[in-house]
């Protein structure tokens, strides 16, 4: 028997924090996306983690842990203040959802 032959793929659900069975996966999911978009606001302004720092108004060390996806001690609402302070517009839209399910959080960057 070979070892492809014990491996077997399951297909996510999209949400890897749901399929870790942890709570709250849909906001530890909304969190790594505002983080991300963090983070390639970082890049494309070519800022130092201490440039940012200073933008964000937090140490430099934070701003490495909440790259490196420690971010677990921010809200919803501070990882949307950061991004204020990068100089990005946030929208939030409230509407019914297309289809009969439950709502969801998402973000959709411009």
């Amino acid at each position: 028997m070979s070892a492809q032959d014990e491996t077997s793929i399951e297909q996510g659900s999209g949400n890897v924090f749901a399929d870790l069975g942890r709570p709250d996966a849909e906001t530890h999911l909304l969190k790594a996306e505002l983080v991300a978009r963090i983070d390639q606001i970082i890049r494309e302004r070519r800022l130092t983690q201490a440039q940012a720092a200073e933008l964000l108004c937090i140490s430099q060390p934070d701003v490495s842990r909440l790259l490196r996806g420690n971010f677990r001690d921010y809200s919803v609402e501070r990882l949307l203040r950061l991004l204020t302070s990068l100089g990005r517009d946030v929208e939030i839209t409230i509407r019914k959802p297309r289809t009969r399910r439950q709502g969801r959080l998402s973000i959709e960057a411009a």
